[in-house]
This record gives C-alpha cells, structure tokens and sequence, in this order.
C-alpha cells in the first residue's frame, strides 16, 4: 500500500469499524434499556407487524374477557331473581294445597288467600326490579341478547341468550288472571276440589321458571368455557410475542461487551492510523 499524507486509508477503514462497533453497542444498549429486541421498523420489519397484531388481538382479548364476566354477571343476577321467584311458588303451592283440604273455614281461606296474594305482589314486584346494566331482565323481549365472547365478528365469537329466558315472570303472566287477587278469588264459596285444581296452575309455573333456571345454567357454562378458551389464547399469544419482541438478557449482554470491545479497540486503533501520515515526514 503507498504511503500518502493526503489520503489515510487505513483512518477510514478504523473509522468505519469504529462507526459499526459503535452502532452496534448502542443497539445493545438499546435492546437491554427497554427489555424489547424490536424497538423499531428495521430491527425486524417483518417481526415489527406480527408483534403489533398480537398486540391488538390481546387487547381484544381482554375486551372480551370483560364481556364474558359481565355477561355471567347478568345470568347470576337473573338466576337469583328465578330463585326468589322460586320460593315464593312453592309456598303459595303450599298454602293451595292446604286450602284444598276442606278443613278450613272462610276466615282461615281468607287469610291463606290474603297470604297467597301478598307473594304474588311480590314476584310481581321482584320481576319488575329485576335488573342488569339497565336491561330489565324479566319482560318480553323482541330478540336474543347477543355476548360478544371472542375477537372476531363471526358465529365463533358469539353467544346468543334465547329470548326465552327474560319472558314475563309476573304473578299474572305466571297463574294467569287480570290481577293477583283473581288467584285466589272465589275460594271461599267454591268446593276444595276446584281449589286443588290451582295446583296444576302452580306447577306449571313452577316448571317454567324451573326451565328458564335450567337454561341459564346451560348458558353459564358456555360463557364460562368462552372464558377458558379466552386464557388460553391470552397465555399463548403472550408467549409467542414474547419470543418474537422481548429481549434475551444473556444473548444481547454477549453482544453488548463484544461490541464495547470493538469499540475500544477501534478508537486505539484509529489513533494509530491517524499517526501514520506522520511516518511520511521521515522520507522527506
């Protein structure tokens, strides 16, 4: 190689190792600070895509998350109101069974009827109050509660909550009648056997707030698997964006002194190199 006072090839070479070792410490640097090995577009430009959608889809999840707890929370609070509703039934089948022993007399009828339609009022009153989030859950409704449960818009990603489960539990859309006093209207001078016969009326609405309870149970355990199968795609994605985004402490460490090294020896040597026009002057 020609030795050369104007051109110092040998400082440019250093000089570029410098720059090199130099830019690879600071992305080590870089790497170690924020904990991530993708801190921008040309780190990995093709990682930098897959992490920022595993992103989203876990925000996503945790969206949904929250809308199967609350859609739980919304069959809990139904279910206990059926449960209420529940108890009040069988007593006032209690209470028709004994009124259609024919022991009684009218005081005694009246009184078992004045209690009869006292509960009465109160499912009434229960199903009136019967409340999730503003959504009165015991009237008719024209449609399904839909439960978003999954990231996408799709049949997957969906629970449907039949109507059905939220029809009238009022006294008189339960036993009939205009009002809850026509229950028990007349028993005083009708015969015990047309009494006992309210009994079937009693069952069956026994048995269909028994149904509805049945299917919220059903529903529960669907919305509780949707939860299940929200964690696990949660604990997944978390671990595949880990891999592709978060630093490896022991790797980058390694690099981070390798490159520190360089860097050191490359400005020893450039000021090695920066001498060597000097050696010139001794030729002359």
């Amino acid at each position: 190689m020609a030795l050369t006072i104007k051109t110092n090839l040998s400082s440019l070479l250093v000089q570029q190792n410098l720059n090199t070792a130099t830019n690879s410490l600071n992305n080590a640097m870089r790497k170690l600070t924020t904990g991530y090995k993708i801190n921008k577009a040309s780190d990995n430009a093709a990682g930098i895509s897959i992490a920022n959608n595993w992103i989203t889809q876990l925000g996503s999840i945790d969206i949904a998350t929250e809308n199967t707890s609350m859609g739980n929370d919304l069959l809990s609070t139904a279910e206990s109101s059926y449960d209420l509703i529940t108890s009040h039934l069988q007593r006032i089948r209690d209470l028709t069974e004994q009124a259609a022993n024919g022991t009684y007399g009218s005081q005694s009828i009246l009184a078992i009827a004045s209690e009869i339609t006292a509960r009465l009022d109160e499912i009434t009153r229960i199903s009136g109050n019967a409340n999730y989030n503003g959504i009165n859950l015991m009237e008719d409704k024209t449609a399904d509660i839909r439960l978003q449960v999954g990231i996408n818009n799709n049949s997957n990603s969906a629970i449907y909550l039949s109507k059905d489960l939220f029809a009238k539990a009022t006294a008189t859309a339960l036993v009939g009648g205009s009002s809850s006093a026509d229950f028990t209207a007349n028993w005083t001078t009708v015969p015990a056997s047309t009494i006992a016969a309210k009994l079937d009326v009693v069952d069956a609405a026994i048995n269909n707030i028994s149904a509805r309870v049945t299917s919220i149970g059903a529903a529960q355990n669907r919305v509780q698997s949707a939860s299940s199968d929200l964690t696990i795609q949660n604990t997944n994605i978390t671990s595949s964006l880990s891999t592709i985004r978060d630093t490896d402490v022991a790797e980058v460490s390694s690099e981070y002194i390798q490159a520190q090294i360089l860097q050191q020896a490359s400005a020893t040597l450039l000021a090695t190199a920066n001498q060597s026009p000097s050696i010139a002057l001794n030729l002359i």
